[in-house]
Order: structure tokens, then sequence, then C-alpha cells
């Protein structure tokens, strides 16, 4: 009696399980970065996070990435730098596009704004994440100009019109930076990603050409790079390892409540663009159902 009473119990609780997981929509984002390896950097914990809990999330680098490196360059890089893209995004749980423009001659011009409009609207987007146009990259700034002016334009049925229009605007987010001038960043949501920051660090050290040979050499560091690989991963980690800014404390605090938010250790936070659908504060913990209640 008490095991038919207990197989019930089961069945019943599969069920609701079930239909919870129906009865959620899961949402669709895309990161939208200069270079193969830049959304890993700025929204890779995020990811992880979102794709754990069944949303589809794609990165997409608008260059190939083949001027980032001291003694490699073209072509051969461009190829290499698209198989550690790959190789990240497997371990991300992520979908990697790299859009075949040239490494540090990027600009804002038509063509590749139609580029930028047509994997918004084939990956369906509800949420767009790009950086600020405000870097010391120029291929960054141009990039967030990109997104910018594809804000609008995916709903516009005669742009691109190859590609069907995106019947809602999403919500378009901006990934964090440090810069000041001519506005700083605003941290209107903060996401804890203290959890999964070593899974974060793994998928990142798929681009063993950035993270250990690039940006130490150009950064002035190349001689911190341990010789053991086996080594590299807590390394890199030590080197993410950043100050909470105070506004973004605020921000967790907010989110998660003091309590958890004094737990956090890494971090990622985005600032919601002045276009596109501005979201609620029930759209924001539906788009981040990790963030507190």
């Amino acid at each position: 009696m008490i095991q038919k009473v207990f197989t019930s119990i089961v069945l019943v609780f599969a069920v609701l399980t079930v239909q919870s997981q129906g009865s959620s929509t899961p949402m669709r984002i895309i990161m939208i970065g200069a270079h193969p390896d830049d959304c890993d950097i700025d929204g890779g914990g995020t990811a992880i996070l979102l794709a754990s809990m069944g949303h589809a999330v794609k990165f997409v680098s608008v260059t190939n990435g083949d001027a980032g490196h001291q003694t490699q360059g073209g072509g051969a890089l461009a190829k290499r730098r698209m198989g550690e893209a790959k190789e990240a995004g497997k371990r991300f749980g992520v979908t990697y596009d790299v859009l075949d423009n040239h490494d540090g001659e990027l600009m804002p011009s038509l063509d590749i704004r139609l580029q930028v409009i047509r994997k918004i609207r084939e990956w369906k987007a509800d949420v767009v994440i790009a950086p600020r146009p405000n870097d010391y990259h120029p291929d960054h700034r141009y990039t967030g100009v990109l997104v910018q002016d594809a804000a609008y334009m995916v709903a516009v049925p005669n742009v691109a019109p190859d590609v069907a229009p995106l019947v809602k605007n999403p919500v378009f987010l901006y990934f964090q930076d440090g810069f000041q001038r001519p506005n700083p960043f605003r941290p209107d949501i903060a996401i804890d990603i203290t959890a999964v920051m070593d899974r974060k660090i793994h998928a990142m050290a798929a681009h063993e050409s950035q993270f250990f040979e690039w940006l130490p050499w150009i950064g002035g560091y190349a001689d911190e790079v341990p010789k053991d690989r086996a080594q590299w991963e807590p390394w890199l980690k030590k080197k993410m390892e950043r100050e909470i800014p105070t506004d973004v404390k605020k921000s967790l605090d907010q989110w998660y409540g003091s309590a958890a938010a004094a737990k956090a250790k890494f971090v990622e936070a985005f600032e919601i663009c002045e276009y596109g659908k501005q979201p609620s504060t029930d759209d924001i913990r539906r788009i981040f159902p990790m963030l507190g209640k």
C-alpha cells in the first residue's frame, strides 16, 4: 500500500514538473561582440546560467579576429580563432557564430549593419546584448554603434527583406565597462556568476591564442603566463578577479537581497539600452530567472 502511494506521488510530481516546464517559453538571447572572445569575457557566466536553465543563447563575433596576435595573422589566425570559438561555444553551451569581417578594420557600414540585423532576426532574439559605443578599441565602439543602428531596423520589413522582421522589438542591453566619458556605465542588472566562474574560465581558456599568448603579450605580462598548461586556468581565474564596483554592489543588493549579494565574488552587470523594448522589473526577472525574488 505504501509503495502504491509513493508511486502515485512520484507520477503526480513528474506530471506537474513537465507541465511547469512546458508552461514557460525559453528566452532567446543573442550576445554580440567585436572579436571571438568578447562575449565570453563580458557575458560568459550569464550565458552559462541561462543555457543551463533551458534558454537559447548565441554568441556572435562581428570580426574574424585575424589581427589579434603578435606572430600569426590573416587567414591562418582567423581559422585558428574560429576553431577556438567553436570549442568555447561547446563549453559554454551556446551557439557561436563568427562573421568574416577583418579584425581592426571594422566600420559601421550599411553592409555590416545588415549582417547584424539578419543575425538578430534569424535567432528570433528576445534579448540582444552588445558593448556600449564607449571603448578604447574601434572595433568594440563600432560594434556598439552597429547594434544600436539595428535596434529599430530589426522590425522594419523593407530592410533586409530576405529575412522576416521581428514581430516584437527585443530588449537591448549593454555589457559592463569601466569607461567614464561621455557617460559612465549604469548597472541596471547585476548577475552573480560565482557558482559558474570555474566553468566560465574553462570555456574562455579555449581561446588559447588570446588569453595565454596575445593579450599577455600586448598587455606586457607575458612572463606571468605559467609554463605548465595545467596551471593556465587557475592563473586566468586569478587574473579575472576584480573589486566589485560600489554601484554594481548596490544593484546586486536590489536583485538578490543584501545577504545573498554579500556572498558574490564574481559578477556580470548590464545596462538597459534606451533603444528597443523597455523592460519592466517583471520582464527582467523573466529574462534572468536566476535573480532573487
